[in-house]
């Protein structure tokens, strides 16, 4: 009589065993796999595990074997199947890529499997199989700008420079403009989170009025200098440019990183500026707004307390931006910056190549 190979587990391998068994990460096929191996290792038959686990008495007896011969991989990784090599897919594989890498289907901006396997007389199935080999996502973009300020080079070094090495008796702040904040309310409640469901919110809204706010973010202990203001002329940045100044060390040089929005650099800034000359403005090269770090802060704005926000007026969201500001002013967190120069200067090199070889070709 043929006699079942005996499991015997050592007691982290059973713990391993029952954490693949019972665990909802692990999937279904290994999950049942440690659970005959549990049931072999406590003496049980291949009948009985077949019967406890609704299974093939062949199939408790293939993994029994398996795992007394390759331990905790022969469970977890498949052997390699049998089977024909899928000649055709082959075969169309590199028209598929040339077509969905270098063509455009007609009356569209993409190719969707099954359009392109149409072009191609294949299935949308096999399409679909040799764009994930391919690691191709045409129905996924990313956007992206790459600068092209003439004197990129000279801003990008000298607000790095900052981030990096800040001038002593002197305060670094990020500042910004966000503007047409809208205040929108949602036209029916949205239902609470629960277990099973996320929270909810209605598709539409009614708009009740926009502010901008006007921030700057102190680069060394991370406070924020903030208002809000119905409009963002040169007049409402002069106004900031002077509510910096009240609250900030008169003994202190003051040096902003700005974009290069025109009102920065209206003639009574520039007036202004001069009567004042504790503050220097540095500016990022144009479409560069990711080297200001303030960005990242309202990001986090939007992100945990406006984009799911409801303001039934343009007070009620001035209200919400002044309380987030004063939480994060309680205990004020900075931003690092970690990147290098001569890095981001790499980069764009091989963004402006990409361009040139695409325009020529």
């Amino acid at each position: 009589m043929r006699k079942a190979k005996e499991i015997i587990l050592s007691q982290a391998q059973r713990q391993e065993m029952e954490r693949l068994a019972n665990g909802r990460r692990a999937e279904v096929r290994v999950a049942e796999r440690a659970r005959i191996v549990v049931l072999a290792a406590a003496g049980r038959r291949n009948d009985e595990i077949a019967a406890a686990l609704g299974i093939d008495r062949r199939k408790a007896g293939r993994w029994r074997d398996r795992y007394a011969a390759s331990g905790l991989a022969g469970i977890v990784k498949d052997r390699p199947r049998g089977g024909r090599r899928p000649r055709k897919r082959e075969k169309l594989a590199p028209l598929i890529i040339k077509k969905t890498t270098q063509e455009r289907p007609p009356n569209a901006t993409h190719w969707s499997t099954r359009t392109l396997a149409k072009e191609v007389g294949a299935s949308h199935a096999m399409v679909q199989r040799v764009w994930a080999a391919a690691g191709l996502k045409p129905h996924r973009v990313k956007s992206f700008k790459v600068s092209k300020d003439p004197h990129f080079t000279e801003k990008l070094l000298d607000v790095v420079g900052l981030y990096l090495n800040p001038p002593e008796h002197a305060l670094v702040l990020c500042a910004d403009e966000k503007s047409q904040i809208q205040a929108l309310d949602r036209t029916q409640p949205g239902l609470p989170l629960k277990k099973g469901r996320c929270g909810t919110m209605t598709h539409d809204y009614k708009r009740n009025g926009t502010t901008t706010l006007f921030a700057a973010l102190e680069l060394a202990e991370g406070k924020l200098i903030g208002t809000c203001m119905n409009r963002h002329r040169h007049q409402e940045w002069l106004k900031f440019l002077k509510r910096i100044d009240r609250e900030t060390p008169k003994e202190l040089d003051l040096h902003l990183i700005v974009d290069n929005y025109r009102t920065h650099k209206h003639e009574t800034v520039k007036a202004w500026l001069k009567r004042h000359p504790r503050f220097h403005l540095h500016f990022t090269p144009t479409s560069s707004s990711w080297l200001n770090l303030i960005e990242r802060w309202f990001r986090e704005l939007t992100q945990k307390r406006i984009r799911r926000g409801a303001f039934a007026s343009v007070a009620e969201l001035i209200a919400a931006i002044r309380s987030y500001i004063d939480a994060h002013n309680a205990d004020p967190k900075s931003f690092t910056w970690t990147a290098k120069a001569e890095d981001i200067m790499a980069k764009v090199e091989r963004a402006r190549a990409v361009l040139i070889k695409c325009q020529t070709e």
